[in-house]
Parts: structure tokens; C-alpha cells; sequence
């Protein structure tokens, strides 16, 4: 266990800091690498897995079933928790930011869009045009739709690791709640090479390393709840992938003369960590999962109990 483990941690942790290094040196977040080598760094995990798998020799196709490539023993419920995290996570990012504007910690502009304004004119695309509601709109319908396929190569990139192979692994030393925490914990850390340079919370500088740590821990809770329940990685990279497509649009519904606070508003913000965390722990208390046992040959499940995906040989952000 601590061999595989310390091999997985070094190699995503080793190589997400090559990746990113360059910016360090190259202009930061604003450096035209950050995209190419952002998404370079979301491979590193599964670059992790492959350094795992490579020195268990496990024959692969049950090796892609141990790590959640595919879709569980029962592909019903996979496929219904893959829709409702296509659907529920752009419904959770707009909840957070309307509780966010109720209790006045962001102002909205829906009228004017004039935080999107402003985005696209500093970003050089020159004059924005008049009647913002058409390409706000479009530009939402695209995320919620597309964003979940758009950005599933790089997503499946983190998930096979966070979620496929490492989660399982945690539950079944520490517990379930204890492993998905640790879990969260970890893949926080893991962004630090971006967070230190300010990613997501560019106010906080380096500070930011340490507050996203406090988003990932609930929305890995949520995430790892998605890959025991199922036995199957892809609802968590739906669900992450549609993060990513959605959070940052929901925020160009802002003011531009009262920018949101990042640390307080959205779903990466103090309301979204709330959230994240009545969801994670209603979905333990109320759909209980437990840690995946190893399925040998005698282990057939009988008439009166029912094979569980997370019952079977089991392997964010």
C-alpha cells in the first residue's frame, strides 16, 4: 500500500511542478504558456497511475476496471449520476452566486454585463458590442453543454487519479469520510505550482495556494461520493469538467465597478465551500458508500445482497 501510494504522490507532485516551473520564470498566469502548460500539468496524475500500474503488472483491462475506466456494474446509475452531474453542477455555480448576491457579498449587472464588457475589451478584442445579453447567453448555453465534452481529455487527466485510482485507495485505509477528506486534501496541495502564482484567487497572491485547498476538500468529498457510488470515474469527470466550463462565465454576471471577492462569492468562494459541504455530507448520511472491497473468485455476490459498484475490485478538483 505505502509503496504504490508513494509512487503515485511523487510522480504527480514531481511532474505537475515541471510542467508549471516555466511560468514561474515566464510572466506567470498572464504568460501566453499558461494554457498549454496548465493543461499539460492535468495529465500528471494519470502519469502517476501509469507509474503504479507499471510496477504492479496488472494486466491492463483489469487494471482500467480497479482504476473507474469504465462505467461500474451498473451502468443505469452510472449514466443517470453522469446527467445529474451535467446538469446539477451549473445549477449549484448559479445558486452559489445568487445566494452571494442575496446576502450582498457580489453585485450583479445583468443588465448591463459590464464585468464581461470590461473582460473582453482589456483582453484586446476591442469595442465590445452594444447588446451583451445575446453572447452572455450563448456563451452559458456553450459551457453547460459543451464544456463537459470540451474538457474531458485534460479532466480525465486529473480524475484517473484523484478520483480513479487514489480515492479508493484512502477509503479503504482511513474510512470513507476520513479518506475522502484526505483525498480533497491532497489534490488541493497538487495545484499549488498555479495557486501560489495566484490562480483562481488573484487578490490573495500566494495566499490563494492555501484557500483552495479549502474548496477542494467538499467538492473532493462530492467528487470521490460520485466514483464509489457508481465504480466508475467518468460522473466525476462530468462533473469536473463542467466545473471548469461554468464557474468563471457565472462570474462575468458581475459589476464592474464592485468586482466579485473570489475568496467570498461563487462556488469557489466561502458560499460555494458551504455548499459543497451540506451536498457531501447529505449524500453520506442519506446514500451511504463504503469502502470497495477486493473481489476474488469466491467473493460472488448472492441472491439476498445485490453487487454494489462500490463493493467491487475498486482502484478530482
Amino acid at each position: 500500500m505505502k509503496r504504490p501510494l508513494l509512487i503515485f504522490v511523487v510522480l504527480a507532485f514531481a511532474l505537475s511542478w515541471a510542467a508549471a516551473l516555466p511560468l514561474w520564470f515566464a510572466g506567470g498566469l498572464s504568460s501566453p504558456l499558461m494554457q498549454p502548460l496548465g493543461a499539460l500539468m492535468m495529465f500528471t496524475p494519470s502519469l502517476g497511475v501509469l507509474g503504479v500500474w507499471a510496477v504492479k503488472r496488472t494486466p491492463f483491462r483489469q487494471w482500467a476496471r480497479e482504476t473507474g475506466l469504465t462505467l461500474g456494474e451498473r451502468r443505469g446509475r452510472t449514466a443517470v449520476l453522469v446527467l445529474t452531474a451535467w446538469l446539477g453542477v451549473p445549477l449549484l455555480v448559479f445558486l452559489a452566486m445568487g445566494i452571494s448576491a442575496a446576502v450582498g457579498l457580489v453585485t450583479l449587472d445583468l443588465e448591463h454585463l459590464s464585468l464581461l464588457r470590461a473582460g473582453l475589451e482589456s483582453s484586446g478584442g476591442g469595442q465590445a458590442p452594444a447588446d451583451l445579453t445575446t453572447l452572455a447567453i450563448v456563451q452559458v448555453v456553450l459551457a453547460v453543454v459543451a464544456g463537459p465534452v470540451l474538457n474531458a481529455i485534460p479532466v480525465l487527466g486529473e480524475e484517473w487519479g484523484w478520483r480513479g485510482w487514489l480515492v479508493p485507495r484512502l477509503v479503504g485505509k482511513d474510512g470513507v469520510l476520513a479518506g475522502l477528506l484526505l483525498s480533497g486534501f491532497i489534490w488541493g496541495i497538487w495545484h499549488a505550482p498555479l495557486t501560489m502564482l495566484g490562480y483562481n484567487y488573484p487578490r490573495l497572491g500566494s495566499w490563494a495556494a492555501l484557500v483552495f485547498i479549502a474548496f477542494c476538500v467538499p467538492a473532493g468529498v462530492v467528487m470521490g461520493w460520485l466514483r464509489l457510488r457508481t465504480g466508475s470515474v467518468w460522473p466525476a469527470v462530468v462533473a469536473h469538467g463542467s466545473l471548469n466550463a461554468i464557474a468563471g462565465v457565472a462570474l462575468l454576471a458581475g459589476d464592474a465597478a464592485d468586482p466579485p471577492n473570489e475568496l467570498l462569492a461563487g462556488i469557489t468562494g466561502v458560499v460555494g465551500w458551504l455548499l459543497l459541504a451540506i451536498i457531501g455530507a447529505a449524500l453520506l448520511r442519506f446514500s451511504p458508500v463504503r469502502p470497495p472491497q477486493p473481489a476474488g473468485p469466491a467473493e460472488t455476490p448472492g441472491p439476498e445482497e445485490p453487487a454494489e459498484p462500490a463493493q467491487t475490485a475498486e482502484p478530482r478538483i
